[in-house]
């Protein structure tokens, strides 16, 4: 009877041993995955900074090619109409001597 006692005993304390070890082998892997998840919402963090400034680079760049365009056309606009202004000018000027010479001759 005590051979089957301490064997119930040493079979209790091996058991508490082997619960004891799981237990410590779960926190490890807890803790892991903690550490872990940690790390991927770092990298995701970075990741996202990353994008982001990446994206107001472009949006920066269009934005000044846009500009450049934009100013491009209206210097060509305002060159035309100054062109415009021009002829209607020496031609306002034409019909004004001319107006003022046939007037002269009458």
């Amino acid at each position: 009877m005590d051979d089957i006692l301490k064997r119930l005993l040493d079979a209790e304390a091996e058991a508490e041993h082997l619960v004891a070890a799981a237990d410590t082998e779960r926190q490890r892997i807890i803790e892991q995955a903690r550490q872990e998840a940690r790390t991927a919402e770092e990298h995701h963090a970075s990741r996202v900074a990353a994008l982001h400034e990446s994206f107001l680079i472009k949006a920066k760049q269009r934005a000044q090619q846009t500009i450049i365009e934009l100013r491009r056309r209206s210097d060509e606009q305002a060159k035309a109409l100054r062109t415009a202004a021009e002829a209607r000018e020496h031609a306002a000027l034409d019909a004004a001597v001319m107006l003022l010479t046939d007037a002269g001759h009458r």
